[in-house]
């Protein structure tokens, strides 16, 4: 504990004078992250970072020059001024160098939107926003068929993938603000947004746009990963469900299917063919569960499936009331669809 002695009004100052500084401080803070705009990790994300940097250089210099002036006449010209002479620092100081500012840095930033929505290098991905996940298709240039899987984005690094946005009953927000800018995704309508990737790593993307009850939680992870690994990990995706390899999961793959989970879920091999909730075939090999609600483990796996409704609120997909064997053996069998 810091004991500050002395005058009280001097304290307060003192201790004024501190929070003032750790203010700036902890908002610094909070610009890191795999959550970032400022943190760029791809070819967008800089544009938009510079952006936001040179907006802000020019904002500061508009500020100088407006409270210059009145500075300077409030304090080093205080005093009736002629007439021409106020004329002068009124035109100039308020609309001449504010326009000439504003101009410039309109004309700049309207230039580098194009790069914005460059067509991809091959690789399409197509993304819908559900209430409240996210259905993902790959089509990789010349394929017949996507690859289908959810709630999570991958991109190989150092290629642009265009990526086309729609949705099925509300407005929803694509955003990875470490990779590049937001794209608003409508019901019956196709937008498109590219995304070139620098780094690789994981980043976090989130709906924007407000949504409904769950809307907080419809997040998603993007993954940029080296050309090699990618096309590896999209071959393994495209592939049916891996059998399970132990009692416990050949028990939770019968009850996958008695309770109806197949209605709803597809998993690839197996009778499970469900379109409305998300593909399942590789759901063990995902980093979360629930477009990021929680992490893809058998504790997790089980909390989600006998407390759905808690976890998301307003979510279709039903709470199980199973006995703790069964549920057991439920997750142990989605933990191992890799």
């Amino acid at each position: 504990m810091v004991v500050i002695e002395g005058d009280p009004l001097a304290c307060r100052r003192r201790c004024g004078r501190i929070l003032r500084l750790c203010v700036p401080i902890l908002a610094v803070a909070g610009c890191g992250g795999e959550q970032s705009s400022l943190n760029p990790a791809g070819q967008d994300a800089i544009s938009i970072s510079t952006l936001f940097w040179v907006m802000l250089a020019g904002a500061v210099v508009l500020w100088l020059l407006v409270n210059g002036a009145f500075y300077y006449t409030s304090k080093v010209r205080p005093g009736a001024f002629d007439q021409r002479h106020a004329r002068n620092i009124l035109i100039g100081g308020g609309i001449v160098l504010p326009v000439v500012v504003l101009t410039a840095l309109l004309v700049w930033g309207l230039s580098i939107l194009p790069d914005l929505r460059r067509p991809g290098d091959g690789l399409v991905i197509r993304v819908t926003g559900e209430q409240w996940w996210w259905r993902v298709e790959y089509w990789p240039e010349g394929a017949d068929a996507p690859v289908v899987t959810a709630n999570e984005i991958r991109l190989p690094v150092g290629q642009r993938t265009e990526i086309h946005l729609t949705s099925d009953k509300v407005i929803h927000s694509f955003w990875i603000p470490a990779l590049g800018g937001k794209m608003d995704m409508f019901p019956g309508r196709e937008t498109m947004i590219s995304l070139a990737p620098e780094k690789v790593g994981t980043y976090r993307g989130q709906c924007a746009e407000f949504c409904g009850a769950s809307h907080a939680w419809m997040a998603f992870a993007a993954v940029v990963m080296e050309e090699g690994a990618f096309d590896q990990w999209l071959a393994n995706e495209a592939a049916d469900a891996v059998e399970p390899v132990s009692e416990a999961a050949e028990r939770g793959a019968k009850i996958f299917l008695t309770e109806g989970c197949g209605a709803c879920h597809a998993v690839r091999g197996t009778d499970a063919v469900g379109q409305v909730g998300p593909d399942l075939t590789h759901v063990g090999s995902r980093q979360t569960l629930g477009a990021g609600r929680i992490k893809v483990t058998l504790d997790d796996l089980s909390d989600w499936i006998s407390h759905t409704d808690l976890l998301k609120p307003e979510v279709k997909m039903p709470s199980y009331d199973l006995e703790p064997e069964q549920l057991s053996d439920l997750a142990t069998y989605l933990e191992g669809l890799k």
